[in-house]
């Protein structure tokens, strides 16, 4: 009697069962991976990777070397797939398998493995998706290197140009779709609001665009720019403005110019040595020379980049050279030599004849009110030694911090001191303002007697 073999036929329908079982899990995790027809078996994935943590990709370039790109995700896997009536009990057949703008260069060897996946009666097409989501499969098929103990990626490409600029567009797509589709909360409003209707700064944090761009419109309308930035307590301590990029994501471009002309203002009061050229047509600022040795007389020079006048930085005339002294301005000279003759003098008559007396005596005005003033500046304030703006002190301690340069100086003696620790200028014993953080005026000098109650 001889020996016979016995095949083992998988029940179809149970087979048809599983398989529906497992395309309705596959449909309810990934609802915009899958798509197909399951009755007839043929199936269609497409398989995003998608990183935990951002990975270091390089793509490797023949003359420059490799370009290094910090990417969140790559583009999607297509895999189609045929499930023939005895799955699972008989392996899927992959008819093709290829990557968005191909950039995945080892598409026999993935198929390959993924079939070596398959264990006859046990579904495989969510361990699949699995696996290729996660860009585990980079390395089992030895596309990954660790350099200074970071986990990279590298994909060699027939044009490397070509795949740099698709990879950082889809990347950023992704992460632009993601953040449209999240929720977030405003921490001003206080409001959970869909990132699509939400700004997110170059610092991380997140607004709404309608709390951010009534606040920063503000700023900019009232000039106080520095205060355009991210409204994150933390952002607001370390003084972080907002980025160019952000700030035209949020206010209309006229505001961005706005916004510009402002800053580069700041800039410019912030630097004493900025001075602006001295013809009326011009006034474009002119910055100092560099490398020049101080005292050489050449840091006075300034040369107008726009009109190309030169001058001196003292007196805005043009320029007379390193050595010679600012001569006094014809207009001051011209005021002091009328001052200086007798009143009702012949000369002053003749000088009132032929520039008009109108105009003389509105000139010597003008003079007496300047000199005024620089008297008193001098006498009731103190300059900064730094930008030499003058400060005048109505109360308080005589430490002053500059409003324009934030130079901290002491306001009796002008003398610079230090922001760790200001107060050492007043607590040293032999300083000439030991002791003197407070000027104090002495009752007697405070009281004065009222008429009448000498005597009571």
């Amino acid at each position: 009697m001889s020996a016979t073999t016995v095949t083992v036929h998988p029940d179809l329908e149970r087979c048809t069962s599983l398989q529906q079982e497992e395309w309705e899990v596959l449909e309810s995790i990934y609802p915009d991976s899958v798509s197909g027809d399951i009755s007839s078996g043929t199936l269609k994935l497409v398989i995003p990777i998608e990183f935990s943590d951002p990975k270091t990709v390089s793509v490797p370039l023949r003359a420059s070397g490799p370009t290094h790109l910090p990417l969140a995700t790559l583009p999607p896997l297509l895999l189609d797939i045929v499930l023939p009536p005895s799955y699972p009990y008989g392996p899927p057949a992959i008819v093709s398998l290829h990557a968005t703008y191909a950039w995945f260069p080892l598409g026999i060897a993935l198929q390959r493995r993924l079939l070596e996946m398959w264990e006859e009666g046990e579904g495989v097409l969510y361990t699949w998706v699995e696996w290729l989501r996660s860009g585990e499969f980079l390395d089992v098929l030895g596309l990954t290197f660790t350099s200074h103990g970071e986990h990279c990626i590298r994909i060699p490409h027939p044009a490397p140009h070509v795949l740099v600029t698709a990879l950082e567009a889809y990347d950023k797509s992704m992460q632009l779709t993601r953040f449209s589709q999240t929720s977030y909360t405003c921490e001003i409003c206080l409001t959970s609001i869909k990132g699509a209707r939400c700004i997110l700064l170059s610092c991380s944090h997140v607004f709404c665009r309608a709390c951010l761009e009534d606040f920063w419109k503000l700023c900019i309308a009232e000039g106080d720019i520095g205060r355009v930035g991210c409204p994150d307590p933390q952002c607001v301590k370390a003084g972080r403005e907002a980025t160019e990029e952000d700030v035209r994501r949020v206010v209309t471009e006229e505001e961005v110019r706005r916004w510009k002309w402002l800053r580069e203002k700041r800039e410019l009061e912030r630097d004493p040595t900025i001075i602006h050229c001295p013809m009326s047509f011009c006034q474009r600022p002119v910055p100092k020379p560099q490398n020049v040795d101080e005292g050489s007389g050449w840091e006075r020079l300034r040369t107008c980049p726009d009109c190309g006048y030169s001058f001196c930085a003292y007196c805005k005339r043009t320029w007379h050279g390193p050595l010679s002294d600012c001569p006094i301005s014809e207009t001051e000279a011209f005021v002091l030599e009328y001052m200086g003759l007798p009143e009702g003098s012949s000369e002053r008559l003749v000088l009132e004849r032929r520039f008009g007396a109108t105009n003389i005596r509105r000139l010597v005005a003008k003079y007496q009110e300047e000199q005024a003033n620089k008297q008193w500046l001098e006498q009731s304030t103190m300059a900064c030694p730094s930008c030499h703006v003058h400060v005048e002190k109505s109360l308080g301690c005589n430490h002053m911090t500059c409003a324009k340069c934030k130079q901290h100086f002491c306001y009796r003696c002008g003398e610079k001191l230090l922001p760790s620790n200001p107060y050492v200028h007043f607590s040293t014993p032999g300083l000439r303002c030991y002791s003197k953080l407070f000027d104090f005026q002495s009752i007697d000098d405070e009281w004065q007697p009222v008429e009448g109650f000498e005597h009571l």
